[in-house]
């Protein structure tokens, strides 16, 4: 590859159009047997990527990143990027679809379909746009609403939880759907996903665990509830009168994008000392993995949360009144 073939694929995050490459110098037959030996290959039609780049995406949310920029390369018109496709380059963490497409928005004739990319017609504030990764992008706030307007319950809840959870406000959140989206289409379902939204839940688990929770018609649920005994502090994900939930996710045992945090027989055992530490101020405690919380699951969860948060009841009820000495707040919940 020639120096400026090197440059324009270091530029685009190590894809190019191959309408590009052959600005830029290479024939189509050279295209052609750098596809054949496997240092680049085809992502979408006209679109290529480098190899190792590609390899390199191995999660859900990477391939999909990879797909979207991909997608977004070969769009011609201006644009920003926008919904689930913005979310995604801001490194926000989102519950995608079954079948997700790239989102965009521009000013166009219409809102439209086009090659796995849906472009969006609607107004934005200057102040909507942020830069990253080289890309405009519409930013938290905008984005998880847009979200919300798209997709739906529970998609909406868990980008605005996340929002919410970096620190943007509720009043933030509303204003953008009051000023921006008075009679807009599926407004109600942003308004609906901000009601139901909470700024306590640190994961798109712990969000689809209170939504699983709430499922059981019950009332009260804090996140992020925390003890200390003056030498330990630590907080549970979900509280329930007497009664804590956590939802155990890689991200308790698995640096980001890295090794485990220690050896895993000492992982674990600390999370059991942690959980029997708990039980020791007389509180229940059941535990929710990914496969609880989204998929088939789900229904037998449930019927485990009502059998274990009703044994809890029958020992220790359910007013808190004798922690409030032990009580530790880190955020509003």
């Amino acid at each position: 590859m020639t120096p400026r073939i090197i440059a324009e694929l270091a530029a685009n995050h190590g894809l190019i159009t191959r309408k590009r490459a052959l600005e830029l110098g290479l024939s189509d037959g050279e295209v052609a047997d750098l596809v054949r030996r496997g240092a680049w290959r085809r992502l979408r039609r006209g679109v290529y990527v480098l190899a190792e780049v590609d390899i390199a995406a191995v999660s859900f949310a990477d391939r999909r990143r990879l797909t979207d920029r991909a997608a977004c390369l070969a769009i011609r018109r201006e644009f920003v990027r926008s919904h689930t496709t913005a979310m995604l380059e801001l490194g926000v963490p989102i519950l995608l679809p079954s079948r997700p497409m790239a989102h965009v928005t521009r000013n166009c004739l219409a809102t439209q379909h086009k090659y796995g990319v849906k472009h969006h017609l609607a107004p934005y504030r200057p102040g909507d746009v942020v830069g990253i990764n080289g890309f405009a992008v519409l930013g938290h706030v905008r984005s998880a609403i847009d979200i919300a307007r798209e997709y739906g319950h529970p998609y909406g809840v868990v980008a605005i939880d996340r929002v919410r959870w970096l620190g943007h406000s509720e009043a933030e959140l509303a204003e953008v759907i009051e000023t921006q989206m008075k009679f807009w289409p599926d407004r109600r379902d942003a308004l609906r996903a901000l009601e139901q939204s909470c700024p306590g839940s640190e994961s798109v688990a712990e969000t689809l665990g209170r939504d699983l929770v709430e499922e059981l018609g019950v009332t009260g649920i804090e996140t992020q509830f925390g003890l200390t005994d003056g030498r330990r502090t630590h907080f549970a994900d979900l509280r329930l009168g007497r009664h804590l939930i956590e939802i155990d996710g890689r991200q308790k045992y698995v640096k980001d994008n890295g090794p485990t945090l220690g050896d895993i027989d000492d992982v674990i055992l600390a999370e059991k000392q942690r959980e029997d530490w708990f039980r020791g101020f007389h509180l229940g405690m059941s535990r929710l993995t990914w496969s609880d919380v989204w998929g088939p699951g789900r229904q037998a969860a449930k019927e485990r949360l009502r059998r274990e948060l009703a044994q809890t009841d029958r020992l220790w009820g359910t007013a808190i009144d004798d922690l409030e000495r032990f009580r530790v707040r880190r955020r509003a919940a």
